[in-house]
C-alpha cells in the first residue's frame, strides 16, 4: 500500500475540487487519508490473497472512491469508475487528466445500463449487499469476484443476501478484516463473494 506523500497532489486536487462540488463531507476533509484513500486501497489486501485482476469496475464511484486511489497505485489494472451523476463523473474525468491516469476510464451511466464485464466488481458505501450483488453478478466475467467494503453489520447483510447469492450460484469465500487508521477504532472489511 503507497503512502500518504504518493497521493499528496491528488489529495490537494481532491480538497480544490471539494470546495465546489461537495464529493465528501466537510467534517470528513481532514480524515481524506484515513477514511477515504486508505480505505480505498484496502482493496490490495485481496488482490494479495487471490491475485491482481486486468479489469475492475467501481459502480456507485461518488467522488472517485475507490477507483481513484486504485488507479493511482495499480498502474496494470484498467479500471472503469460508473456513477450516474454526471458532476460527480466530470470530478473523476478531471482527476484522471490532471494526475494523467492512463488507466482510469470514468463512465456516466446507471450500472443496470451498462453491459460490460470484469474480473473483479466492487462498490463502496453504495447499497446494502443483496442490492449490490444483484447489479454485480451481470457484468462479473467468468471466474470473477465481487469484493464489497463494509462495516460491523457484514454479517447481517451477508444473511439477508443468501437469495442473491443462491440464485446466482455464488457465495462468500472470504471476509478480510482491516482497521482504518484513526484513534477511534473503526472495523471495516472486505466481503468477498466468488
Amino acid at each position: 500500500m503507497k503512502d500518504k506523500e504518493f497521493f499528496t497532489k491528488y489529495t490537494e486536487i481532491f480538497l480544490e475540487e471539494n470546495k465546489k462540488i461537495n464529493l465528501i463531507s466537510k467534517n470528513d476533509e481532514k480524515y481524506l487519508w484515513e477514511k477515504h484513500i486508505f480505505d480505498s486501497l484496502a482493496l490490495e489486501l485481496f488482490f494479495e490473497k487471490y491475485g491482481t485482476p486486468k479489469t475492475l469496475l467501481d459502480f456507485g464511484t461518488g467522488g472517485g472512491f475507490p477507483s481513484v486511489p486504485l488507479a493511482l497505485s495499480n498502474p496494470k489494472i484498467q479500471i472503469t469508475a460508473l456513477d450516474s451523476i454526471s458532476k460527480k463523473i466530470r470530478a473523476v474525468q478531471m482527476f484522471k487528466d490532471k494526475l494523467d491516469i492512463k488507466n482510469l476510464s470514468p463512465v456516466c451511466e446507471r450500472v443496470e445500463n451498462y453491459n460490460k464485464k470484469f474480473d473483479v466488481v466492487t462498490s463502496r458505501a453504495v447499497a446494502s449487499l443483496d442490492k449490490i450483488c444483484a447489479y454485480a453478478f451481470p457484468r462479473l466475467n467468468k471466474g470473477g469476484y465481487v469484493v464489497t467494503f463494509k462495516s460491523k453489520k457484514a454479517l447481517e447483510e451477508i444473511h439477508l443476501a443468501e437469495n442473491v447469492l443462491k440464485k446466482n450460484n455464488a457465495k462468500v469465500i472470504d471476509i478480510i478484516n482491516y482497521d482504518l487508521p484513526l484513534e477511534e477504532k473503526i472495523d471495516r472489511c472486505l466481503i468477498v463473494i466468488k
